[in-house]
């Protein structure tokens, strides 16, 4: 098993200027990426005109895959979901309408892989399990897994922020975002708290986000 980790990050910002949204996802440049998986929005964090406003997020290194609940576009829920390491795999199966996950074992080394032998086509995601979770948070969305096929992921914890009112929490991304990232970390890479500061230049209008 891997070392599993957690971070905690906190967004805070003091008289912005300007009413922003900020949106964090793990869409960072992956091959396949709006082809054959989509990312999801982890978080939409409001922060206001004037005064002091804070967002905190948690992310923990737990990896899971899941039979996800799609209902417009958004990932509600779960039918079934099973924890899982780098370098492990899992088959996906199901009976008398109930889905499951077997126990994960051995697979090729570096990647995740779900097995699809449902007998129908299926969606399957890639998410994170904190401690004390029933349901996992899903990061990346693969949609039309036909039955007898696999899904192979390699996914690193690169976050990305932006500022953005096009998206809502647990949204599936089918386009890449339009405006620019203001903000890029792998998040393996960063102390377990961290604090940053979201800021607007008046003169530009252009925001960014930096250490406290």
């Amino acid at each position: 098993m891997s070392h599993l980790f957690t971070r905690n990050l906190t967004f805070q910002s003091n008289d912005l200027g300007r009413n922003a949204a900020i949106v964090l996802t793990f869409d960072a440049d992956m091959e396949g990426l709006y082809e054959d998986f989509f990312p999801v929005v982890w978080k939409v964090s409001m922060f206001g005109k004037t005064g002091l406003c804070k967002a905190h997020a948690t992310y923990t290194s737990q990896l899971a895959f899941s039979k996800p609940q799609v209902v417009d576009g958004n990932i509600i829920g779960a039918e079934s979901c099973v924890k899982i390491d780098v370098s492990e795999k899992t088959t996906l199966t199901e009976a008398d309408d109930v889905y499951h996950f077997s126990p994960p074992q051995a697979g090729a080394s570096g990647v995740l892989q779900a097995m699809n032998n449902t007998g129908d086509v299926q969606d399957i995601a890639v998410c994170f399990m904190s401690e004390g979770d029933s349901i996992p948070t899903p990061v990346l969305y693969f949609n039309d897994v036909r039955d007898g096929s696999h899904v192979t992921a390699q996914f690193a914890p690169v976050l990305r922020a932006y500022v953005t009112s096009a998206c809502q929490e647990t949204e599936i991304i089918r386009n890449a975002i339009e405006a620019p990232a203001i903000w890029s970390h792998d998040l393996a890479a960063l102390a377990k708290n961290t604090t940053w500061n979201l800021e607007r230049d008046p003169a530009s209008g252009k925001y960014a986000i930096v250490k406290a």
